[in-house]
């Protein structure tokens, strides 16, 4: 017969012997330490989805906004014309208004301006309004109602939504409101 040694059973003994319950307990808390940390890796992966989405939806309306902009020198340059296509005809003396081509630049002067409207362009209403510094840059100030817009100096043009060329204004001082109290 083989006889056992005794150390075989102090070595047994010697290594801590784990129960159910303990392993059960430790297989708890790794599991709760993987959810943390898969949790942790949603939440980072959403945040980046939506920055990505946010710089998408921003390189979308930064290329509209250069798409819809992008003549806006070209456009000042022909409104310079037009101004003074608009100078030429108020100066046309009356025995030469009715002539055939005086109205025929007239009609060009037309198409130029439907075409640059075509293009977003809108002329800022000035005469008459209260002066806003957003639209109008004043010259001077004159008689006329306080803080109104009585004279056109140079027509102001949008386009769009953007002011590209503010118009210039004479702003009323209000002196003539005074003398009608007095």
């Amino acid at each position: 017969m083989i006889q056992e040694e005794p150390n075989e059973g102090l070595t047994d003994e010697a290594a801590p012997e784990v129960t159910e319950e303990e392993d059960a307990e430790l297989l708890k808390q790794a599991l709760a330490e993987e959810k943390k940390k898969a949790e942790t890796n949603l939440a980072g992966w959403q945040r980046a989805q939506a920055d990505f989405i946010n710089y998408k939806r921003r390189a979308e309306q930064e290329k509209e906004q250069i798409g819809k902009f992008a003549n806006t020198v070209l456009m000042l340059n022909l409104l310079s014309t037009l101004d003074d296509l608009e100078r030429a005809l108020a100066a046309t003396p009356d025995d030469l208004a009715e002539l055939s081509w005086v109205e025929g630049i007239r009609l060009i002067g037309r198409k130029l301006r439907a075409n640059l409207e075509a293009q977003g362009l809108s002329q800022i209403v000035a005469l008459g309004e209260l002066f806003d510094p957003n639209f109008h840059e004043a010259v001077r100030q004159d008689k006329g109602k306080d803080g109104i817009v009585v004279e056109e100096v140079q027509k102001g043009y949008k386009l769009h939504d953007r002011v590209i060329r503010p118009a210039k204004v004479v702003v009323g001082s209000g002196e003539e409101e005074e003398k009608k109290e007095a």
